[in-house]
C-alpha cells in the first residue's frame, strides 16, 4: 500500500463510524433498543433493512450485557476505587448518555478515544445540543492543541491515534484516568482496522497498564468461508481492510491471543451463542416480531462471523464471569470427513447467462432438461425478483447450455414469487405451489407452466403459457415449504408440508394434492407429527417422503430426520435414528441416492465448520460427512438457498444458484452452475 493509501486510511475508517452511527439511529427508531440519544448525536437519518437492524441489535445487546455486568459487580465492591470505562474508537456512540440516564454511572466515569477529527466533531455536537448538555452537567471544551476535547465530572472525550501508545497513556493520565482502578476497555470493531502489530501492542499495553482491567471486544472472524470472503472484499472496497483475521480466524485463536498478551482469563463466543444463551426468550420473541423478516440464513451467518470477547486481569475482575459457560447452546460438530466430493463448473455452451439467483425452484423435465424459475437474482444488470425462466439442456455428456425463456405466449406473466416449489407433471408441464412476493405478501394461487417448442425445435425460442390452477385458498399462501411426490392406493399425490406464512412464523400442518384431479384431499396420517419447521428439505423414498432439518420455532435449526411411511390406512410418521447425530441445519437440499440420504449444504449455527454433504445410510442410520472440494470452482460458493437436481445415471448432482444478502456487505450470487461428483458413493468405484 502506497503512502497516499495510508493517508486515506483514517478517513476511510471514520466513514465506517458514520455508517454504523446511522444504523444505530435507525435501530433505535424502530424500537429494537431504548436509545433516545443517538439521534441527537447524528444529525442525518437513514432507514436500514430488518437484517441490518438485527445485526446491530445483537451487537448492542452484547456490549450492553458486558458493560452492565461490569458496573453491577464493581458497584458491589465499595472498597474499590470508582469504576472506569475506556471506550476505544468510540465514534458517535451514545453509551455514556444511556448509562447516565439510567443511573448506572453513579460513582463511575467514561473516557472516550477516537481520531481527533471524530472526537472534536462529537464534542461540538454535544455542546450544541441542549438536551445532552443538561444530562452531562457542567463541562468545558479542550483547547485546539490539546488531545482532551471535552471534559465533565464523569465524561471525557480525547482525540488520539490508538497506534501512538505513549501519547495515549500520557493523555489518559492527564485526563484523570486511574490505571489502578477497575477499568473496562471497550473496542467495538476497532482493533481489526489496525495492523496486527499495532493491535497486538495495544492489547499487551492494556494488560500491563490496567492490573484491574476488563477488555471487551466485538469483531469479525471466519474469513475463510464464502460469507467471510464477501465480508473481507466489502471492507477492502471501502479502503478500510480488516487486518489480522488470517492470524486469528476464530474464537479459540482470539482467546489465545489475549492470554499470551498477559491477560489472566478470557472467554469468547460468536453471536449465535450469545443470542441463545444471554437473551431471555421473551426478549428474543419481542425482537423477532418487531418487523417482517425472512432472511434467516444471512442473520445466522452474520452472527457466526462476529464474536464478543472478554479478557480480565486482577483478583476483582477475574472473578467476574461476564460470559459464563452455558448449556443452553451446545456445540454439535460434525464427524471428521470420510471423503471428498469434487465440484466443477458446468460448461456453458451458449451465450446465455449463468443462473445468478437464490430462493428459486428447479425441476428436471426430462433427461437432460432442467427448468428453473423465480427467486431473487441478477437480471438485466440489476438485482430484483426474477421474472424470466431459465432452461438448462445437455448437449453432450459433460456439457450443458443455458438459455433464458422470454416469450410468454398468451397466458399470465410470472408474478415474481420466490421460496416456492415446482413439480414436474409431464415433459412440458410444471406445477408451481406457494411462494411469496415479500414477507407480508404471499403469492396466492397455484400456477401451471406449459412449455411449447418453437417451429425449429430450439430451446432458445420456447413459448411458455402460465395459467392459474384452482382458487386462491389458504393452503397455497405459505412459502419455504416442501412439496414431495408420494403414492397412496396406486394414486399419485403431492405432499405439501411445513413452511411459514404471514400469520404463522412456522407451520406444522400438511396437505395432500391429488395430481390427476388437482384437488386437495384428506388422507389419514398416524404417529407423532414432527415439530413445525420451514426451510427444511424433502425428497421421495419408497412411496413416502423424508423430511430433514429445517428451522423450527424460535428460529432454532433442527436436526431431526423423519419418514412419512405409506401404510395400508394412509401414512405413518416415523423418526429415523441417526448415529452419530447430524448437526442441525436448514436451507439445504436432499436426495436419496443408492439407498443413502444426501443432505447438501445449508446453514448451521452449532458448529464453526462449513456444511458439506452429510450422507445417511437409510438401512443402518449411520451418518458420514463429506467435504465439498471447490478447488476448480470460482470461490466463494454459497450452498444455501440453492437448488439441486440428482442425475443418478451420471452419478452427479447439479447445483443451481444460491447465495444471499450478506448483511451490509452486499448481495452475493453463486456465479456458476456446478456439478457434484457422487461416484465415490458407489461400491467398487
Amino acid at each position: 500500500m502506497g503512502p497516499r493509501s495510508r493517508e486515506r486510511r483514517p478517513g476511510a475508517v471514520q466513514s465506517t463510524n458514520d455508517s454504523s452511527a446511522l444504523s444505530k439511529s435507525s435501530l433505535a427508531s424502530r424500537g429494537y433498543v431504548d436509545d433516545a440519544f443517538t439521534s441527537l448525536l447524528i444529525p442525518a437519518t437513514a432507514r436500514r433493512t430488518p437484517l441490518i437492524h438485527r445485526g446491530y441489535y445483537i451487537r448492542a445487546r452484547a456490549v450492553r450485557h458486558c458493560v452492565h455486568t461490569f458496573l453491577e459487580r464493581t458497584s458491589a465492591c465499595p472498597d474499590e476505587p470508582r469504576a472506569q470505562i475506556l471506550s476505544l474508537g468510540a465514534g458517535s456512540d451514545s453509551l455514556y448518555f444511556r448509562l447516565k440516564a439510567s443511573g448506572l454511572l453513579a460513582g463511575a466515569g467514561v473516557w472516550e478515544v477516537d481520531f481527533p477529527d471524530v472526537a472534536r466533531r462529537k464534542a461540538e455536537r454535544i455542546g450544541d445540543t441542549p438536551e445532552l448538555c443538561a444530562l452531562i452537567g457542567p463541562f468545558q471544551r479542550g483547547s485546539p492543541e490539546s488531545a482532551l476535547c471535552f471534559e465533565s465530572l464523569d465524561y471525557r472525550i480525547l482525540g488520539l491515534d490508538l497506534r501512538q501508545l505513549r501519547r495515549l497513556e500520557e493523555s489518559l493520565d492527564a485526563a484523570g484516568l486511574d490505571a489502578a482502578a477497575p477499568t473496562l476497555l471497550l473496542a467495538e470493531a476497532v482493533l481489526t482496522y489496525l495492523q496486527p502489530s499495532s493491535a497486538a501492542a495495544l492489547i499487551a499495553w492494556a494488560a500491563q497498564r490496567f492490573p484491574n482491567g476488563l477488555f471487551v471486544m466485538y469483531e469479525q472472524m471466519k474469513p475463510q468461508d464464502a460469507f467471510g470472503q464477501v465480508m473481507l472484499q466489502h471492507f477492502q472496497q471501502l479502503n478500510s481492510p480488516l487486518h489480522g483475521l488470517d492470524l486469528f480466524p476464530d474464537v479459540e485463536s482470539q482467546r489465545r491471543r489475549f492470554l499470551q498478551a498477559g491477560w489472566t482469563a478470557c472467554s469468547a463466543m460468536d453471536m449465535n451463542e450469545f443470542y441463545r444463551c444471554f437473551l431471555p426468550a421473551e426478549e428474543r420473541q419481542r425482537m423477532e416480531h418487531l418487523e417482517p423478516f425472512d432472511e434467516f440464513e444471512e442473520w445466522h451467518l452474520k452472527c457466526s462471523h462476529y464474536f464478543i470477547l472478554t479478557a480480565s486481569r486482577g483478583d476483582t475482575l477475574s472473578q467476574i464471569l461476564v460470559l459464563p459457560p452455558s448449556e443452553a447452546f451446545s456445540r454439535v460438530d460434525p464427524a471428521s470427513p470420510s471423503g471428498v466430493f469434487p465440484v466443477k463448473v458446468v460448461t456453458n455452451g451458449s451465450q446465455g447467462s449463468n443462473l445468478k439467483r437464490y430462493g428459486h425452484a428447479s425441476v428436471l423435465l426430462s433427461p437432460g432438461i432442467v427448468l428453473s424459475a423465480g427467486g431473487f437474482g441478477e437480471q438485466e444488470g440489476r438485482h430484483c425478483r426474477v421474472n424470466k425462466l431459465h432452461l438448462f439442456s445437455r448437449y453432450c455428456h459433460d456439457e450443458w447450455k443455458s438459455s433464458q425463456i422470454c416469450s410468454w405466449g398468451t397466458g399470465l406473466q410470472w408474478d415474481g414469487r420466490l421460496y416456492h416449489t415446482m413439480t414436474r407433471l409431464s415433459d412440458t408441464q410444471v406445477l408451481v405451489l406457494g411462494g411469496r412476493l415479500s414477507p407480508v405478501s404471499p403469492a396466492l394461487g397455484a400456477l401451471q407452466l406449459h412449455l411449447c417448442e418453437s417451429e425449429d425445435n430450439s430451446t432458445e425460442a420456447l413459448n411458455v403459457t402460465i395459467t392459474k390452477v384452482g382458487s386462491e385458498d389458504y393452503t397455497l399462501s405459505c412459502w419455504r415449504h416442501s412439496t414431495t411426490e408420494v403414492s397412496y392406493q396406486n394414486e399419485n399425490y403431492l405432499f405439501v408440508y411445513g413452511g411459514r406464512n404471514v400469520v404463522e412464523p412456522v407451520l406444522r400442518d400438511w396437505h395432500f394434492l391429488h395430481v390427476g384431479k388437482m384437488a386437495w384431499v384428506r388422507i389419514p396420517v398416524e404417529g407423532d407429527a414432527p415439530e413445525a419447521r420451514h426451510s427444511h428439505s424433502a425428497c421421495p423414498w419408497q412411496g413416502g417422503a423424508i423430511i430433514a432439518g429445517g428451522l423450527g420455532a424460535s428460529e432454532e435449526p433442527l436436526k431431526s430426520v423423519v419418514f412419512l411411511r405409506p401404510i395400508s390406512r394412509g401414512f405413518l410418521w416415523e423418526s429415523i435414528d441417526i448415529q452419530p447425530p447430524v448437526t442441525p441445519r436448514y436451507s439445504h437440499t436432499s436426495h436419496v441416492f443408492n439407498g443413502q440420504l444426501l443432505l447438501v449444504g445449508g446453514v448451521w449455527i452449532h458448529s464453526s465448520s462449513v456444511p458439506g454433504v452429510t450422507v445417511i445410510n437409510l438401512s443402518t442410520g449411520l451418518s458420514t460427512e463429506y467435504q465439498i472440494d471447490t478447488t476448480s470452482v470460482p470461490w466463494p460458493l454459497m450452498l444455501h438457498n440453492h437448488t439441486s437436481i440428482l442425475l443418478p445415471e451420471e452419478q452427479q448432482l447439479l447445483l443451481f444458484g444460491g447465495g444471499g444478502n450478506c448483511f451490509s456487505f452486499g448481495t452475493y450470487f453463486n456465479p456458476h452452475t456446478v456439478t457434484l461428483d457422487l461416484s465415490s458413493l458407489i461400491p467398487g468405484q
